[in-house]
This record gives C-alpha cells, structure tokens and sequence, in this order.
C-alpha cells in the first residue's frame, strides 16, 4: 500500500533536519584546499576584512587566484543548500558544512554539484572563473566562512563591524592546508 504523499514529504523533511543537525554538532571539521594546485602565493592573506571594498563595503572572504577552469574542491564534506547565480558573486556555491559553517564559493565558470547533494571534503563542485563583479578581472575563487552562531568578541566598531561576528577568517585553514 502507498504511503501518503504528506507523509512521504513529511519523512523526507525529517530525514532533511536531521542530516542538517547531524553535520552541525557532531560531525568533525576536515579542511582541503578549495582550490587544486593553490598555495599561499596564491591568495593574499590580509584581503579578509578589507575597506574599501567595492560595493559590499569589507572584503568578506580571500580570493585564490587560478587559472579559468580550475577545478574548485568542497573544503569540507556537508550539504549543498544552494546552487546558482547571485549577482555580485556571479556562480555561487553555499555548502553547510560542520559547526553549523556556511562556505561560500564565489565567482564560478561552473557549478558541477546541486542544490541538496551532500559533497566530501577534496570533492570537485565547480571551477575557477570570473562570474558576477569579477567579470574583466583576472579568474579566481571567492571563499568565505559564515556562521549561524556568532561570535561577539569579534565585532569591532568599523563599518559593518557588526557583520564581523558572522564571519571566520578562512587565512588560518588555507595556511595550514597549502
């Protein structure tokens, strides 16, 4: 006998929360290099938390320069909660990874992963390009770190200093993954 479709949709969603639940709280941070072949030369480790910056105002993340069509890996295993295209970040990525981090890719040529997949750490999700504001600038990943839970000691009184407590430096992890 066939189920309900509500409650098929219901098992689904509960099944959906706590993966999201599982990833957050007990699963342990694995950390690769999002971007194949990358090293310390190829990002600027004080770009993060940089002013002026362009119309956001604060560089909220590093760029890691590469060639177009680089591969971009996920830097840790979690869920895919969006796929697509935002404006300034052109081909985007957002994957929920441990200690409820969200990791953002950024400026994409391509997206090879979905929305609602479940990717490992080192897994190929995209490539490097110049998608959104980097259209004409030189191809390169946009990377950040937000967080559900923020971080109070962090703010400062800058502009949009505030915002700092949702966002991680992702320097520290890069450095010890190139």
């Amino acid at each position: 006998m066939k189920k309900p479709k509500r409650e098929r949709i219901l098992k689904i969603f509960l099944l959906a929360v706590l993966a999201i639940i599982v990833i957050g709280f007990l699963l342990p941070q694995s950390f690769t290099m999002p971007v194949q072949g990358a090293s310390k030369g190829d990002y600027n480790s004080k770009s993060f938390w940089c002013y002026p910056w362009g119309k956001s105002v604060t560089h909220k993340g590093i760029d890691i320069f590469a060639k177009a069509g680089t591969p971009v890996f996920s830097s840790t295993y979690g869920l895919v909660v969006f796929t697509g295209n935002l404006g300034r970040g052109g081909n985007v990525i957002l994957v929920l990874g441990p200690k409820w981090h969200f990791h953002y890719y950024a400026h994409l040529k391509e997206i090879k992963t979905q929305t609602f997949s479940f990717v490992s750490s080192g897994e190929t999700i995209a490539s490097v390009g110049n998608s959104g504001n980097a259209i004409g600038k030189p191809p390169h990943l946009h990377y950040s770190i937000a967080t559900l839970i923020p971080y109070p000691w962090r703010w400062d009184a800058s502009p949009q200093g505030w915002r700092k407590m949702f966002y991680l430096n992702p320097t520290p992890l890069l450095d010890k993954a190139s």
